[in-house]
């Protein structure tokens, strides 16, 4: 099914200037807060799971915080649902974006990465970060092993396997195809399931577009272009099964661009503040304001949730005044920052 083209052209920017001034302002003053923080990575892992919750929020699921904890803890009380595997993923997703470079998200490896996609996406512009395919460092799980060590485990598990299958064949006297007609059946693409996907949406096509739209408003203010391309995911419907995926790329183009480069903006949480009606309102100038109000709201929140995070670690480290050298009290005091909560297992596995 082949989509409209996306236009920016009638856009009514004389209600969108003062908002996204606005939200720009809170936006920065943020990001140089959290630079210069000593609770930073405890701030920047605690919004990873506030975002992770409030993006399966807006599509109508409830994960509860704790849960989402201890399932990243591999400590589950009960067996994991399917909301809450997906909320993890969004999680596992934003801390693979962070821990790349800045511009590795929305460079042609990383979306291909991100968006699961197996075929090339289509060249709609030439952005200079296509040409700069940063290669960056794996993501951590929660663990302590990457994606990259398991695909590769996985990879050279599968060719053991084929080797095998293959000199079985052999021995039995089967016909066997020859080894390119064998790989280049392997690397072709699986055909998707028409019970889980709709087979005539084309994702190349609409990523394609979006990116298009990425290029079309390369110089616009920042604030202003993020809240285009929130807009345009959820009106082009890029992907079928990763609505939530457009926020976490859009908040890599604010860290890319130096706006929050210290951090990754939650856009789902600002976004959950934002009622449902504005955020799909018909009046497209109406849903751009209500992206950038959420943009407004996400930075507000993480002001709020710092400066209370900077509080508490100073409350706590005056407890911490003439203990003994080898205390853990200290690591207690990080273990706490890091998380929404912690459990007993928790800190048992981590402190030992």
């Amino acid at each position: 099914m082949k989509t409209m083209a996306y236009d920016i052209s009638d856009l009514s920017l004389q209600t969108l200037i003062g908002p996204v001034s606005r939200a720009t302002e809170v936006l920065v003053r943020l990001d140089e807060r959290v630079a210069r923080s000593p609770v930073r990575n405890g701030f920047v892992e605690r919004q990873h799971f506030a975002d992770a919750a409030s993006a399966l929020w807006l599509e109508g699921e409830l994960v509860h915080l704790e849960d989402l904890v201890l399932h990243d803890a591999h400590m589950d009380i009960r067996t994991p649902t399917h909301e809450l595997t997906r909320a993890h993923a969004v999680l596992r997703t934003r801390r693979r974006i962070f821990a790349q470079k800045p511009d590795w998200a929305l460079s042609r490896d990383g979306l291909l990465s991100l968006s699961g996609r197996i075929g090339a996406v289509p060249a709609a512009q030439g952005e200079k970060n296509r040409e700069e395919e940063g290669a960056g460092i794996a993501s951590i799980e929660a663990d302590g092993r990457d994606d990259a060590e398991d695909d590769l485990l996985a990879e050279e598990f599968a060719e053991i396997d084929a080797v095998l299958a293959r000199s079985s064949k052999i021995l039995s006297g089967a016909d066997v195809p020859g080894r390119k007609e064998e790989k280049s059946r392997r690397d072709r693409p699986e055909p998707q399931n028409g019970l889980i996907y709709d087979l005539d949406w084309n994702e190349e096509e609409r990523l394609a577009e979006w990116q298009a739209v990425l290029a079309d408003t390369r110089e616009w203010p920042l604030v202003m272009r993020a809240a285009i391309l929130l807009e345009a995911w959820q009106n082009i419907e890029v992907l079928q099964h990763g609505v939530w995926l457009g926020p976490l790329l859009v908040a890599a183009l604010l860290r890319q661009e130096g706006l929050a480069a210290h951090h990754l903006a939650s856009l789902h949480l600002g976004a959950k503040n934002i009622p449902r009606e504005r955020r799909r309102a018909r009046n497209r100038s109406d849903r751009l304001l209500a992206f950038v109000d959420a943009i407004h709201d996400a930075a507000l929140a993480g002001l709020k949730e710092h400066d209370r995070l900077a509080m508490a670690k100073s409350q706590m480290e005056r407890r911490l005044k003439q203990r003994r050298a080898s205390s853990k009290l200290p690591d207690l005091v990080e273990l706490a920052m890091s998380r929404p909560l912690v459990s007993a297992g928790i800190i048992q596995e981590r402190l030992k």
